[in-house]
């Protein structure tokens, strides 16, 4: 649906969506749009609202659900066949790539980098180390979901923009700060209750845990007690014994909120002790016992809501990196926009100390033969003295913006060829009419929303502030927790050879007065109900007051208000935006196109002006004020034009739109890999004057 619908949408405690996937649901990692209901459950059929939540846009780029930087599934736990130790050994991470890709160096001419825009994307995509740290929480985001298949909480993803590439800045409309400066808070999609900021997210009665464990215990024990009164002890001044354990437990929860507690324990002692009759005595016991929370922790949706939480988590991770390879794509295309601006700088920058030096020669020419004033060659002079000052300067920073280029497009900048090697752009912005800028914009605004990856997870943020207020509706329950259980014992052994018929006074019993039961037949008396141990019950603990809960109910409502008005304010903020960039993009057009008029006029000017100084009806001074002009018309014409190219990025960005105009995959910017080099439209070829060519660092000397 196109969420340019859901802005007359209250957005008031929506209907939680996907609460019991389906078997199908969970290969795709789809979910309905309806609660199921459990009667009885606090979760059955509730909702304060009868809209329903905004479905999330989905990116417009195809490809898979979830995004798989590395060939392995983390949302999956080691297979235990045949191996059942593989889930004991640590997961070994791949080390990070530090070093270049091979592309970088295909690009190297005489000792130069000739880089296009595009390839500067594509060097991006491979190297940079925001989208390269970006790509890792999607990984991260899958151990959340393996966690929360074995019933345990959320540790949270950042899911923020990561901003530490130097140079322009892309548009972001979030700000603050987390974990690898990103632009959210710590914890991003998951931030729950145990994040730097305490939220309700999360919260509520803890599932049981899936993941099934067994318990062992396994001890020998040799006690040997002295007696202060032997009349109890039948004559013995100590008395030992001797006791081997054999226990062992077996636990599992289940997502219906109930939990099996199985143990089956065996016991071996012997002893001098007189009063016993066998030694060894065998005893062993089993009991089973199921438990089921009847209010709260009731129900599949309350036991499930991690995993739907961590599956709408994942989205937003995958939503996230599409954002902020957005937000890099256009953060590069200011820098190689800078890195051209910059370029055509120096070389108009040459170009005007090779007209003020050839104008100073001139000028000593004629002084020489006594037809000019000493006062026009100072002039001059100071001219080329100027210039010369405008183009070190020039170049510096040339000098620099290449090296915020290499930081942004390559891993390794210890790389001594890498490192010294100027980049020289082949590319420059086209001036054709985008057609957007004759697209009305209500037309506009529906495209970005419903391709826009904030607006994406603030719907699916909202789809989670649901499942957390419903989870803390039911943690306001009593808890009310029915169990059964049913057991057996037995008893075996041997005829103890100390064992004495104190009561009688005879001495010692007879062999075989005690008959020997074997191991076999106690353990056939633990199960064949001859010594039964069974019963069921309740267990009520009511909270009197209950303010905490109340507490943390209310907070998620409160909480899920903001993440509404958030939600509006998104749609109004990227409307703002769209209308802004509009006008800046007209607005530079006309710049740009006013700056080329005036540069033209300016050009003429000097050319004019110089004929006429040749033939005497000029002066030097007003030579050296036309080029004046014609270096103040190109430096306004190069501004205007990296201004143009750097708007239409924006826009771009803001519309969502760049990867599928540059034809990139986010498939394979998730893999770190480029199997296709990005088709970037609106590019054009240099002008032969400022055509890609070496530059040189030594300015001419002042003529002597």
């Amino acid at each position: 649906m196109k969420l340019r619908n859901l802005q007359a949408s209250a957005c008031v405690l929506l209907t939680l969506v996907g609460t019991i996937p389906s078997a199908a649901a969970q290969q795709t990692g789809t979910f309905s749009s309806s609660s199921q209901a459990v009667p009885g459950s606090a979760f059955a059929g509730e909702s304060s609202s009868g809209s329903a939540l905004p479905e999330a846009p989905q990116p417009s780029s195809a490809g898979p659900l979830f995004l798989r930087p590395t060939a392995h599934d983390y949302s999956h736990g080691k297979y235990g066949l045949p191996n059942p130790f593989r889930w004991y050994t640590p997961t070994y991470y791949p080390a990070p790539r530090l070093h270049n890709t091979p592309h970088l160096y295909d690009l190297f001419h005489n000792g130069e980098i000739y880089l296009s825009l595009s390839d500067a994307v594509t060097l991006a995509l491979e190297n940079n180390y925001d989208i390269a740290i970006a790509r890792i929480n999607l990984d991260i985001a899958d151990t959340d979901l393996l966690r929360a298949r074995a019933g345990g909480s959320l540790r949270g993803v950042s899911t923020g923009i990561i901003g530490n590439t130097l140079g322009t800045t892309g548009t972001a409309v979030a700000g603050g700060g987390g974990p690898g400066g990103t632009s959210s808070s710590a914890g991003g999609g998951g931030t729950g209750a145990n994040g730097l900021v305490l939220s309700t997210n999360g919260g509520g009665p803890m599932p049981e845990v899936l993941d099934p464990s067994v318990t062992g215990q396994l001890e020998y024990n040799s006690n040997v007690q002295a007696q202060s009164n032997e009349l109890f002890s039948g004559g013995l001044p100590s008395l030992y014994t001797n006791t081997g354990t054999f226990n062992f437990g077996y636990t599992q929860g289940f997502v219906t909120g109930s939990l099996l507690q199985m143990t089956f324990q065996n016991s071996r002692v012997t002893t001098n002790d007189p009063f016993v009759d066998y030694s060894p005595l065998v005893t062993s016991t089993f009991n089973a016992q199921i438990t089921q929370h009847l209010l709260q922790g009731f129900g599949l949706d309350l036991n499930h809501r991690f995993i739907i939480q961590a599956r709408n988590d994942r989205r937003i991770t995958d939503s996230s990196f599409r954002e902020q390879l957005l937000y890099t794509i256009n953060q590069v295309e200011d820098i190689y926009w800078d890195l051209v601006s910059d370029y055509e700088d120096v070389q108009a920058k040459q170009r005007a100390l090779a007209q003020s030096t050839q104008l100073s020669q001139d000028n000593r020419k004629q002084l020489a033969i006594g037809t000019l004033a000493p006062l026009d060659v100072v002039n001059s002079d100071a001219s080329v003295a100027a210039d010369k000052q405008a183009l070190i300067s020039a170049q510096t920073k040339l000098e620099y913006q290449q090296l915020i280029m290499k930081q942004a497009i390559a891993r390794n900048l210890n790389d001594a060829k890498f490192s010294s090697a100027p980049i020289i752009p082949t590319d420059r912005v086209s001036l054709d009419r985008l057609t957007e800028e004759d697209m009305p914009v209500d037309d506009l605004v529906q495209e970005a929303e419903a391709n826009n990856p904030q607006i994406e997870q603030a719907v699916l943020n909202m789809k989670n502030d649901e499942i957390t207020i419903k989870a803390l509706k039911n943690g306001l329950l009593p808890t009310v927790d029915a169990y059964a259980f049913y057991g057996g014992m037995g008893l075996g052994g041997a005829q103890s050879a100390y064992a004495e018929n104190l009561l009688t006074g005879t001495g010692a019993y007879p062999p075989g007065t005690f008959p020997t039961v074997t191991y076999g037949t106690t353990f056939e008396s633990v199960f064949n109900n001859s010594s039964p141990n069974k019963g069921v019950g309740l267990n009520i603990n009511i909270p009197l007051r209950n303010r905490v809960a109340q507490a943390d109910a209310a907070r998620s409502q409160m909480e899920m208000r903001q993440s509404e008005m958030r939600l509006q304010q998104l749609y109004t903020q990227i409307r703002m935006q769209i209308i802004n960039d509009r006008y800046a993009l007209t607005n530079d057009r006309a710049q740009v196109a006013a700056a080329q008029a005036q540069r033209d006029y300016a050009e003429q000017s000097f050319l004019a002006e110089q004929k006429k100084y040749r033939l005497g009806a000029s002066t030097s001074a007003n030579v050296l004020q036309q080029q004046r002009n014609l270096a103040t018309a190109e430096d306004t014409l190069i501004s205007d034009t990296a201004t143009y190219a750097k708007d239409r990025a924006a826009l771009f960005q803001v519309l969502s739109t760049t990867l599928d105009r540059y034809h990139i995959s986010i498939t394979d910017a998730a893999a770190g890999g480029v199997t296709s080099a990005p088709l970037i439209p609106g590019l054009t070829a240099p002008t032969p004057e400022a055509a890609p060519q070496p530059l040189s660092k030594n300015p001419p000397s002042l003529p002597q």
